[in-house]
Formats: structure tokens, sequence, C-alpha cells
């Protein structure tokens, strides 16, 4: 006995499957489309644009808003178009260098000034850095016009009494150095308004000449030996920023609060155990950064939402220097170290600056470097 077998058109069999396969790949169109807006997609995104980014160089501020990953704005695009004028603004910087105004030299080839320097009396800025250099001569003193001496990570074991002949002197970076001591006469530059001793890591005083500066606005004494705030430097009324970190402090004075411009206080590795409460005197103070592993008091109201004060309190991860038989190189790897703190710090502060932050918050951040 036969079988019945129902056949059907063959056109109207591959019209339904086709329909199906039409319906399939629709489905998969859209499955897709969900996945790519989905959280996951998101975050390798995000994930593959910070890679970029970071291979290219570009400051973690610069694509972070509020601590997410903002990359709405297409920040690669902008920065490819952006290249021209940036190359532009540094060849303009580079050629302002240039001017016959201003002198620089660096590289370790160089263990002292060249002779020809002491003729060139027009100079107004020295840029030296990074060389071997030891001494500065005393013929400094013929450069009446210097406004800016910028001497930073060089040999420099003492400055001359001359340099109090700079009445126009505006700015003295030595930091990085092997200086020990800073010479009074350095209080003769009353229009200094920046002073930058860092990294010297023997100085532990400054002369109280210095507190006949009373334009400066910016000091920084940080990675050395202080402990305590110089007196001369709580004379200075107009001063906006105090670097004191990396120092041996363990109290500040009672009356820092004769500082009444002071706007940025860094005061991060010393050993407090509290701070006074006459930093509430400092109206104008909108940045304190401390080292918290050390406060047992703290007034409340410097974390206070009703201040402006940003209070950043970081956690010490102490790590334990490498000792070398050659002191020379001890030296040398300590204020590589503490440069890169200090490079650290800076490019964290900037962050700070540019992520839109309430006005007044604290927080706890691991502070742990290490070459």
């Amino acid at each position: 006995m036969g079988h019945k077998v129902v056949v059907f058109d063959i056109s109207v069999v591959r019209a339904l499957w086709e329909s199906r396969v039409k319906k399939h790949k629709a489905w998969q169109k859209k499955e897709a489309e969900r996945l790519q807006q989905s959280a996951l997609e998101k975050i390798k995104e995000e994930w593959n644009f910070v890679a970029e980014c970071k291979r290219k160089g570009i400051p973690q501020a610069q694509y972070c808003k509020n601590g997410f990953v903002d990359s709405s704005v297409r920040l690669l695009e902008k920065i490819e178009r952006n290249s021209l004028a940036r190359q532009s603004s540094l060849s303009k910087e580079r050629d302002k260098r240039r001017s016959p105004f201003v002198f620089e030299l660096s590289g370790q080839q160089w263990t002292e000034l060249p002779d020809s320097l002491k003729e060139q009396t027009h100079l107004k800025e020295w840029h030296i850095n990074n060389t071997l250099i030891q001494i500065i001569p005393t013929y400094i003193e013929l450069f009446q016009e210097m406004r800016i001496l910028d001497l930073p990570k060089n040999q420099i074991s003492c400055l001359p009494a001359e340099i109090g002949c700079l009445k126009n002197l505006k700015e003295l970076n030595v930091s990085f150095n092997r200086l020990k001591s800073i010479p009074p006469e350095l209080g003769y530059c009353e229009n200094l308004e920046k002073l930058d001793f860092s990294g010297n890591l023997e100085l532990t005083e400054l002369p109280f000449e210095l507190s006949n500066l009373k334009q400066v606005a910016f000091v920084d004494i940080s990675a050395n030996k202080f402990s305590s705030i110089p007196i001369c430097v709580l004379r200075m009324s107009d001063l906006q920023w105090l670097d004191v970190s990396s120092n041996h402090l363990n109290d500040l004075p009672q009356d820092i609060d004769r500082l009444e411009e002071l706007q940025t206080f860094l005061l991060y590795k010393n050993k407090l155990t509290y701070l006074p409460y006459a930093l509430l005197n400092l109206k104008k103070l909108t940045l304190i950064v401390v080292s918290g592993d050390h406060l047992v008091e703290v007034p409340t109201a410097l974390c206070d939402a009703s201040t402006p004060v940003k209070f950043v309190s970081l956690m010490d991860n102490p790590i334990d220097n490498t000792q070398c038989q050659d002191g020379d190189e001890v030296m040398e790897s300590e204020q590589d170290r503490q440069h890169f703190d200090k490079e650290f710090m800076k490019a964290y502060l900037e962050d700070l600056k540019e992520r839109e932050y309430v006005p007044s918050y604290t927080t706890k951040v691991s502070f742990s470097l290490q070459l």
C-alpha cells in the first residue's frame, strides 16, 4: 500500500524561507544595536578610548569628568585638529626663549659657565638646568637687568652673596641642587615674587633677612630638612602658595594665620599630628594637602562643606631608600625620587583643579611612589 505525499509548489517554499531569513537578519541587527548601547559595550568603548589616550600621552584630566570617562566629545579628533595650533604655540615659545635677552644652557657636558657669559650683562634671564655646574660666579652682580634665574637640577653647592645686587630679580629657582644654606644678602632683592629651594635635601633654615621680601607670592622649600616653617616665610605678607612637603615638621606655628593671602598650602609627608585652629582664620585658603597617617586632630571646619577649602589627606606609604656605598649615588637617587614625587603631585593637583569637584571635600588617596 502506497503513502500519500503532499507536494507544494517550490516557489512557495522558497518565499517562506526567504521571509524567515529576512526576519532573522533583522533580529540580528536589532540585537547588535542593543549590545552596542549596553553597559558592557559602553565599558569596552571607554576602555579602548582610555588606552588610545594613554598611548598618545593625553593627561587623564582631559578625558575624565568627575571621575568618569567622557568619550562623547571625541577627544582624539579634537586634539588632532588642534595639533597644528599647539605646534605653533610651542614654536612661538621657543622663539621667545631664543630672545637675545635670554641665556640657556643644559647638558652634563657643562661643568662651569662659559667665560663669554660675563660680557653679556644685558641678559634678563638665565635658564640653566641638568648640568654639572657647581658654582655661580660672583660676576653675577653685573647683570643688573636680571629678572629670572632658573637654575634647577644642577650641582650648585652655594649661591654668592653678590646675588643680593640683583635688584630687579623676580624669580629664583635653585631646586634640586646641593645647597645647604641661602645667603642673607638675597633679602636685598625686594622685587622677588617667586622662590623655589625645593629638593636640595639639606636645607634646614632660611635667613631672617628674607623677611624683607614682601612681594613674594610663591615659596617652595619642599624636600629638605626643615623642622619648622622659617620665621621669614611667616613675614611674607603677600604669600599665596607655600609648599613645605617632605620635610621634618612636627607642628605648625600658632601664628600661621599671619599669611592672610595664602591660598594653597602643601604639607604632605611630614610628621604632623594635628593642625592648628588658626588655619580657619585664613579666609583665602582654598587647598590644603596633608598626610593623614599621623594626624589625630584636624579642625572639623576644614572639612565642612560650607567652606571653600579643598582638604586633601594623603595616605602615607613610605618607601625605604636603597642605600649605596657611594654617598653621591645615594643623594642622586634621593633627589630623583623627590623630583618624581613632585612631578606626580604637580600632575595630581592640576588634575584636581581641572575636574569639576564640589567646592569642599575630603578625600583619601594612596600615595606610593617608587623609582
